[in-house]
């Protein structure tokens, strides 16, 4: 915790920690949250503070915004990890920002990282401090804050979102740490290619800080002045990945970009997301199940072998594992996205529950009633019932199968696309033969 934010630091710092840009001028990105006349650009430029919550991507600029916020405020500057702080060191930070308002009449900014790593508690520790003014709060997170912080701090702080980096503007940030002598590799002037420091910038994933992590790897395998090989730079990288994050936003965007491809006919998108997520390492089994229920909700009765095709799917690559059995995966979301739509099951199953939920315990009508014993046969039960394969057509017109306080429904509707179209021409038949169409509810 120190106010010399920005001094020189020693040559052990990483690249990435000794290129943090010191001004808004050298900041790279965010142009939506930077750009003149935009909401933190009018804030830095005009010395103004508010609480806040900057939700975005690692190495986006969040930690070198919040010291910025501090530094063109003329604020103390106290900076915690949620992964290793507890609400002792919460109470400590608030203590100092007392000291200092009392004996430098300065504000404190806490700047507390990966902020959705508290549990409810923990946030609540420091919420009487920003409302009274002692703390101006600027939480980081890569999750989604409506789902991982609390209403009571979302109330007391807004929320920017903060983007990837592009391909270009990381190139840009590399060129810049190459020509810096005094920070950057300038002393070493390794030589790099364009289309080196364009690979480098497509392997960071839109994180700067892992772009500039492997420019100095890559930098370091060689002599200062060598021109960087490719294979020398394909070694720098042989732990390159792409960002997912097994339980966070990232995980359910790509998912429901997943079913959205195979919803709307577009089987080239739904393979580069089943690809994107297999690569990422997700679990091929969440994939499976996804695929199974897709088949169900999208496809249904238009097409029932999509349903067989993607539990088919799901047993070859439970006996085959990776990667032989994500081809199976593959077939199965290409089948599905290529099939005939259908949601008339999904929305009749949605509709029958609602039902059952609101009507109670309505009782099954006598001649639905099972009667193995002679007292039930007596007492009624299955009296009247007629046998549907006894009848000419193989089923019975005009007899009801609701419950008799309960007026008939009709919640299956089948869409004129693939074999659903005969399932509702023979529906149509059927229907008006037992009277449901004419006292059917929708």
């Amino acid at each position: 915790m120190t106010d010399d934010l920005f001094a020189a630091p020693g040559a052990i710092s990483p690249l990435a920690e000794r290129m943090r840009p010191a001004g808004l001028d050298d900041f790279v990105g965010q142009e939506h949250l930077l750009g003149p006349g935009q909401p933190l650009e009018r804030m830095i430029r005009g010395a103004s503070l508010h609480s806040m919550i900057l939700w975005g991507p690692p190495g986006t600029g969040k930690t070198t915004l919040a010291r910025m916020f501090a530094t063109s405020s003329k604020a103390h500057f106290i900076a915690l990890s949620a992964v290793m702080a507890g609400v002792k060191d919460i109470r400590q930070a608030v203590a100092e920002a007392e000291q200092v308002r009392a004996s430098r009449q300065r504000r404190t900014v806490l700047f507390l990282d990966e902020v959705h790593r508290f549990n409810k508690a923990q946030q609540d520790a420091f919420l009487p401090f920003v409302e009274d003014g002692t703390l101006v709060f600027v939480g980081a997170t890569t999750e989604n804050p409506s789902f991982e912080l609390n209403n009571a701090l979302l109330s007391r702080a807004r929320v920017y979102v903060l983007k990837s980096l592009s391909a270009g503007q990381l190139v840009q940030l590399l060129e810049r740490a190459l020509a810096d002598s005094s920070q950057g590799l300038g002393d070493r002037a390794p030589r790099f290619g364009q289309d080196q420091l364009e690979l480098v910038a497509r392997a960071a994933d839109g994180d700067a800080r892992r772009a500039l992590n492997l420019l100095e790897v890559a930098a370091e395998l060689g002599e200062p002045g060598e021109a960087i090989s490719d294979a020398r730079l394909s070694a720098a990288m042989a732990a390159g990945h792409r960002r997912f994050d097994k339980g966070g936003d990232a995980f359910y965007d790509q998912i429901s970009a997943l079913h959205k491809a195979v919803r709307g006919t577009a089987p080239d998108a739904a393979l580069y997301w089943l690809a994107r997520m297999l690569d990422g390492g997700c679990d091929p089994a969440y994939v499976a199940r996804r695929i199974a229920r897709m088949a169900s909700e999208d496809i249904g009765n238009a097409d029932p072998r999509g349903l067989a095709l993607a539990l088919d799917a799901w047993e070859a690559w439970n006996r085959l594992g990776s990667p032989e059995g994500e081809l199976a995966l593959a077939q199965a979301v290409v089948y599905l996205a290529s099939a005939p739509k259908s949601n008339a099951v999904y929305k009749a199953w949605a509709e029958a529950q609602a039902d059952a939920r609101a009507g109670g315990s309505l009782p099954v009508p006598m001649h639905l009633r099972n009667a193995p014993t002679a007292l039930m046969k007596d007492l009624g039960h299955g009296k009247g019932y007629r046998y549907a394969h006894n009848e000419p057509e193989g089923f019975s017109p005009g007899q009801t199968y609701f419950p008799e306080e309960m007026p008939a429904r009709t919640y299956y509707h089948p869409v004129p696309r693939g074999l659903e179209i005969r399932i509702g021409e023979k529906l149509a038949a059927m229907r008006p033969a037992d009277g449901s169409s004419d006292d059917a509810v929708d």
